[in-house]
């Protein structure tokens, strides 16, 4: 009998062992091969224990568990997904378009499924920055003979990569969205010649189109225009264009040098993925008539570092011109002393000298012989802009304050649970609160912690990983409003103060993937929700397309509104409610109006 149990546990040890294996299995991307090597192990261990193993010593089950084991760690190992680029559309073997004519060359695209929306992803705005290149402005892309097949996104840019283990479990745990596919066994191709745009148009003759041109995020360190939540085609069904691109990141795109600065025609060092923003900006305009786009008619948008960019494109003199109104979700760079990536110059220099001594380089020369997939290691933070004298001549609010700023009309936002996600692994009590609020705002701290007291505000969004603490809802509320809140509502004082139409938004839709965290009005706002449908109602698909209305008749008309949508009432130095975008969508007042005046002190200390 007491056989028979210990018979029956290691069965169901085997059972385990197997539902584990495979789940990782699934959750690292392996090829169908580490499939077909594993199922056949399984299969041969448990005819060898029927056969032979069965009543043998125990050393010789511990043999052949070891070898079992052994042999399962080598199928992973031989079958770990291989590097590919992403397809343009999610369909096998697409249709291909006709070939468009750019400057650079002739190119095909290929059709979304329904045959609505052309897509040309992977078309080369600039020569790749690599060896001689690296570090420098963007050079003008070279000319192609033939007809170029735009039918993948590019690699995405140089950037550290979490295993696809863990990027597997983020998906499950944070996003609520993963699915179990054969189809994405591989990794995204990662690379430093990653300067190519993608293009979503209406299918047919299009002619005079406004454009959309879209800014990823990624704290100026990770991202890629190949993420599903942005991407256009359902944007394009509705009358416009969009486009969307990669451009240098981290160490590679905003690392700032005086050396460098020497060898630059223009004396410009550490913006040099905002100068790929403007490279591709030009080729939009250069070339988007290919397409049946009115380069007079182009909005910029981004979110996140996307949006800090809107805002560096908005105050740099080398964008004039070159589109007419601006989209910015969640960051900003008009405060004083902006909170999110962007730094001052002495301080993007100490970040040079910490990599230069990290790689043993006596010159830039010797930085540029590193590889970039070690590069990309380095320890000191090369992720914000600075005001170089060329790409950004001065701290972006005093060329608010001088008029001189570049967008005729602003759409900008925040969402209700900004932080929380940067958060998640820190367990936040009174004394933390009170020691941050110091670093915050300084010497009227005690101020802020009478008037929001470290218990006030309930943690309200939780996950599997979230470490709490008491004072956690209200730092997270605070934090929000600092980092990101804060940004928008000093921006759309200036420009509502220019007389130009400003429109402010608050998000606050709760749902089963990315609630309304940081990044989730994305999906709403650019018409992904179908590619998660099951994490998604119909009061959110309703809510999707009111959002994709206003941000449409904006790119048309710099004006959101239009038939059957709320009214949003327009900002302005008298009209301070934000319109919210929830099940219901309405006007409000701010949720931050309160913080906005000790925000507006601790900036003037």
């Amino acid at each position: 009998m007491e056989k028979k149990k210990v018979r029956i546990l290691y069965w169901i040890v085997l059972v385990i062992t197997a539902i584990v294996y495979f789940a990782v299995l699934e959750l690292s991307k392996n090829t169908l091969l580490g499939w077909c090597i594993s199922i056949a192990l399984f299969v041969a261990y448990i005819v060898l224990e029927i056969k032979v193993i069965k009543g043998k010593k125990w050393y010789y089950r511990l043999l052949a568990w070891l070898g079992f084991f052994a042999l399962l760690g080598s199928a992973m190992a031989v079958s770990q997904p291989p590097y590919k680029t992403v397809p343009a559309v999610d369909v096998k073997n697409p249709a291909v378009t006709e070939a468009i004519t750019v400057k650079q060359g002739d190119l095909t695209g290929v059709y979304t499924e329904d045959k609505e929306v052309e897509v040309y992803a992977g078309i080369p705005y600039a020569k790749p920055p690599v060896g001689d290149l690296r570090w420098k402005e963007p050079q003008a892309p070279e000319k192609w003979n033939g007809v170029r097949a735009c039918d993948h996104f590019a690699p995405m840019s140089m950037q550290k990569r979490d295993s696809e283990l863990m990027q597997s479990l983020t998906q499950i745990v944070g996003y609520n969205n993963y699915k179990i596919s054969l189809k994405d066994n591989y990794k995204e191709a990662v690379s430093e010649d990653s300067l190519y745009l993608n293009i979503w148009k209406p299918a047919g003759e299009v002619k005079g189109a406004p454009v959309l041109f879209f800014i990823h995020g990624g704290s100026l360190t990770s991202g890629q225009p190949s993420f599903s939540e942005y991407r256009g085609e359902d944007l394009a069904k509705k009358g416009i264009i969009v486009v969307n691109f990669a451009y240098r990141l981290n160490v590679f795109g905003y690392m700032a040098n005086k050396e460098l600065a020497k060898e630059s025609k223009n004396a410009t060092t550490g913006n040099y993925g905002l100068l790929d923003q403007i490279a591709a900006l030009k080729w939009v305009n250069e070339n988007i008539d290919a397409f049946g786009g009115d380069a007079s008619k182009i909005t910029i948008a981004g979110e996140s570092a996307g949006a800090s960019s809107v805002g560096a494109l908005c105050v740099t003199p080398l964008a004039k011109g070159l589109f007419r109104y601006a989209i910015a979700e969640s960051s900003g760079i008009t405060a004083k002393t902006p909170y999110h990536t962007f730094r001052k110059f002495e301080d993007a220099l100490k970040s040079s000298s910490k990599t230069m001594q990290e790689y043993g380089a006596k010159r830039v020369d010797d930085l540029r012989k590193v590889p970039a997939e070690e590069l990309v290691n380095t320890t000191a933070n090369n992720s914000a802009m600075t005001v170089d004298g060329y790409a950004i001549t001065e701290q972006p609010y005093l060329t608010y304050e001088k008029g001189n700023n570049n967008e005729q009309a602003l759409l900008n936002g925040y969402n209700s649970h900004e932080a929380n996600v940067f958060n998640l692994f820190n367990e936040v009590n009174k004394s933390d609160y009170e020691k941050s609020l110091e670093q915050l705002f300084g010497d009227i701290a005690p101020e802020v912690e009478k008037s929001f007291p470290y218990n006030s505000v309930k943690l309200d969004y939780d996950f599997v990983v979230e470490k709490g603490g008491d004072a956690k809802g209200t730092y997270n509320y605070i934090l929000g409003g600092t980092w990101f809140a804060y940004s928008h509502k000093t921006w759309s004082d200036y420009v509502a103060k220019q007389n130009k139409p400003v429109y402010f938004y608050y998000f606050n839709k709760d749902n089963k993937s990315l609630r309304a965290n940081h990044g989730g009005e994305m999906p709403y706002a650019y018409g992904n929700l179908w590619r998660h449908a099951n994490r998604y109602d119909k009061a959110d698909r309703e809510l999707s397309d009111k959002m994709q209305n206003y941000w449409v008749n904006f790119v048309k008309s710099g004006n959101p509104n239009g038939d059957n949508l709320p009214k949003w009432e327009q900002y302005t130095q008298n009209q301070k409610q934000i319109i919210q975008f929830d099940s219901e969508i309405k006007m409000i007042d701010d949720p931050y109006e309160a913080l906005y005046s000790y925000l507006d002190k601790a900036q003037n200390e």
